[in-house]
C-alpha cells in the first residue's frame, strides 16, 4: 500500500512575494526608527534685497557664486518707497517661496529685511546685512547715518520733484553721476561704476526719514559685513548697529558697493549663514 503525504497548504501570496524578491528583514525601516540613508543638507533660498542708488544687478557677482554653490537665489526688486511699503512687497516675495529662506540686505535693504522678516521666524532662518542698516523700531536711515561722523552722501545727492496724476507729490533723491564713483563705488573699475551711476535707482527722500516699526534681528540670527571704506554709512554706525544686534560680524576694507567690488567676500558671509539652516 502506498502512503501519500498530506498536501501542504499554499504559502500566502505576500510571503511568496517577499521570497521572490529576496527581501531581508534588516532592509526594512520601521516607523519611528532612524533612516540609515544620510540626509542631504538643507538648501535655503537666498533672497537678496538691494538698497538705494542701486538695482538688482548689483548682486550679479554674488548670485553667480551662490548658484555655483548650489543655492537657489532670488534678487528681488526694491521699490524704494519707504520701509513699510518696501517690506510689505518683500514679504510677499518671501511668502511665495517654498522652504526656508535667508534674507540678505544691502544698505537701505537692511532696513527692509529687518521689517519684512518679523513674524516669519519659522521661514526666514537668517538675516545677512551687507554694509547695511540694522535699525531698531523708531529709528530711520537718515538718523542712524547722522548719529556718527563720516558720511559724505548729503554733499553729492540731488532731488527730483514729482507730481503724480492723482495729485500726490514728493521728491526722489539720487547721487550725482559725476560723484557716484568716488562716493558709492570707489573700489569698482571706472567703467563699471559709470554704468552703475547711469542705472541707479533713486529712493524717495521720505523713505530715509520713515521710522522702522519692527526689528527682526531681535529674534532671527544675524550676520553683518562692515565696510571700513564706506562713504555712505559711517563705519562707526555699522559697528554700532552690528554689535547691538549681536550679529556675527566681519569687517572688510571696501567701499559701499562691496557686493560689486568683492562678491567673493559677500558670498562667503551669505554661505556661512545658509549653512546654519537645518
Amino acid at each position: 500500500m502506498r502512503i501519500t503525504r498530506p498536501t501542504r497548504p499554499a504559502r500566502p501570496v505576500a510571503l511568496l512575494g517577499v521570497a521572490a524578491v529576496g527581501l531581508s528583514v534588516t532592509a526594512v525601516t520601521l516607523p519611528g526608527t532612524a533612516d540609515a540613508t544620510p540626509r542631504q543638507p538643507v538648501r535655503p533660498t537666498i533672497v537678496l534685497e538691494h538698497g538705494a542708488f542701486a538695482d538688482a544687478s548689483s548682486w550679479d557677482g554674488v548670485v553667480e557664486r551662490l548658484q555655483r554653490a548650489g543655492y537657489p537665489v532670488v534678487a528681488a526688486a526694491n521699490p524704494l518707497r519707504g520701509p513699510a511699503t518696501d517690506a510689505a512687497y518683500l514679504r510677499s516675495v518671501v511668502e511665495h517661496i517654498d522652504g526656508p529662506v535667508v534674507l540678505v540686505g544691502h544698505s537701505y535693504g537692511g532696513t527692509v529685511i529687518s521689517q519684512a522678516a518679523t513674524g516669519l521666524e519659522g521661514k526666514v532662518k537668517a538675516l545677512v546685512y551687507i554694509a547695511a542698516f540694522l535699525p531698531d523700531a523708531g529709528e530711520n536711515s537718515l538718523g542712524l547715518t547722522n548719529k556718527f561722523p563720516g558720511s559724505t552722501l548729503g554733499q553729492v545727492i540731488a532731488p527730483v520733484n514729482y507730481t503724480l496724476p492723482d495729485g500726490a507729490s514728493g521728491a526722489d533723491v539720487f547721487i550725482k553721476p559725476d560723484k557716484f564713483h568716488q562716493q558709492f563705488a570707489a573700489d569698482v573699475p571706472a567703467d563699471r561704476a559709470r554704468l552703475m551711476a547711469t542705472g541707479q535707482r533713486p529712493i524717495a527722500a521720505a523713505a530715509l526719514e520713515e521710522n522702522s516699526t519692527r526689528a527682526a534681528w531681535k529674534t532671527i540670527p544675524s550676520w553683518s559685513l562692515v565696510t571700513t571704506e564706506d562713504r555712505n554709512i559711517p563705519v562707526a554706525a555699522q559697528r554700532f548697529m552690528s554689535a547691538r544686534a549681536h550679529a556675527r560680524t566681519t569687517e572688510i576694507d571696501a567701499s559701499h558697493a562691496v557686493s560689486v567690488s568683492r562678491p567673493d567676500a559677500v558670498a562667503r558671509i551669505v554661505e556661512k549663514a545658509a549653512r546654519t539652516v537645518r
